[in-house]
């Protein structure tokens, strides 16, 4: 099995390709960690996968709400975009209840991807899988990292993706 997998991606439109064969890979209870600087195309990625679950709306960085929800048809699950960059306080994670929505597998629960993880401190579960975007030049660069045996059937799908 795949626990690590790197991608250059030349464009926005790679960057979303990207999203979007992650999209195939979703199920409830997964959560992503998308790191990376502003401006690194962390909120491009979730825009692909949402565009490939069939979502025609407007995708935002939820830098000000916290939480952007998606409810999409082609889904028996809620996807969940957050971003703490503005936190302050890693408390400030517990405080405005945002933990119910880790960690829930079956009809309750949907995925969670999670931009600016690393300011909430210790209070997020571990990722299935983290994303980490570098800006190369003019282009981006993706490292993805399996934490959990779904993060690697994540990057499997990946791999074989690649390879076709």
């Amino acid at each position: 099995m795949t626990d690590f997998f790197s991608i250059d991606l030349a464009d926005t439109e790679a960057t979303e390709a990207l999203g979007g064969c992650l999209a195939a890979t979703l199920r409830p209870g997964l959560t992503f960690f998308l790191e990376g600087d502003l401006g690194a195309g962390k909120t491009t990625l979730v825009r692909g996968m949402l565009r490939a679950l069939g979502h025609t709306g407007k995708v935002k960085s939820p830098t000000f709400t916290l939480l952007e929800s998606y409810a999409i048809s082609s889904l028996n699950f809620p996807l969940y975009h957050f971003d703490f960059y503005r936190f302050a306080d890693p408390d400030e994670f517990i405080e405005a209840g945002l933990d119910e929505y880790f960690g829930q597998t079956g009809p309750a629960g949907g995925v969670c991807l999670v931009e600016w993880p690393d300011k909430a401190g210790g209070h997020l579960p571990s990722p299935d899988l983290r994303i980490a975007l570098a800006v190369v030049g003019d282009a981006r660069r993706a490292h993805l990292s399996a934490c959990s045996e779904a993060g690697r059937a994540c990057l499997e799908h990946l791999v074989q993706h690649d390879r076709s």
